[in-house]
């Protein structure tokens, strides 16, 4: 089984990170992974785009795909041609704190979290994709809290490592905004390690 993860934003608010760090803990739970980032040409403000695909199988699906389980958005500016590739009985998460328009994809189920307003409140404004990335996963239950919360300490650069812990952090609110799994990833809840 193959789950696929669309995310998207603009440049600066984490997109590749919260891509890489899904992978990571995938990865670390014994599930198959593929990343796949495309930024534009300006390092902040520009499109950023990722796409996860995971399965508990050797994986079959190209790193781009055309269409996908789910989406995280962080940003309105780049969401419609994200928005037109998520299959219907799918999820959204977008960031409300930032989100203009509608964040609706056809038969999808969306779930609106504060990202930006949360991390910001928390004393750590640039760590919102984390947030949305750990409402996600407590959401699809896809990779376990402890998974995300070790792949955020490995993924960073030695020069902003001193971040790790605010992401950790930042992951562990995300994930306690959702009370119970919305649309489980595996039939089997995943194990902390496989």
């Amino acid at each position: 089984m193959e789950r696929e993860v669309l995310l998207t934003g603009i440049g600066g608010q984490g997109v590749q990170l919260a891509a890489t760090t899904l992978g990571v803990a995938a990865t670390a739970i014994g599930l198959e992974v593929l990343v796949f980032g495309s930024y534009g040409g300006t390092m902040r403000g520009g499109n950023t785009d990722a796409t996860v695909v995971v399965g508990d199988e050797p994986l079959q699906t190209p790193p781009d795909v055309d269409d996908a389980w789910a989406a995280i958005a962080l940003h309105h500016g780049y969401w419609p041609g994200t928005r037109d590739r998520v299959r219907p009985g799918g999820l959204v998460v977008f960031d409300s704190s930032v989100f203009r328009g509608s964040a609706e994809a056809a038969g999808c189920t969306v779930l609106p979290v504060p990202a930006t307003a949360l991390a910001t409140d928390a004393g750590f404004a640039q760590a919102a994709s984390m947030i949305a990335l750990g409402a996600f996963a407590s959401a699809t239950r896809l990779v376990t809290l402890e998974a995300l919360t070790a792949a955020a300490l490995e993924v960073l650069p030695s020069y902003r490592a001193h971040h790790a812990a605010t992401n950790a952090r930042a992951l562990t609110i995300g994930w306690e905004l959702v009370d119970a799994p919305m649309l489980p990833a595996w039939p089997d809840p995943v194990p902390s390690t496989r």
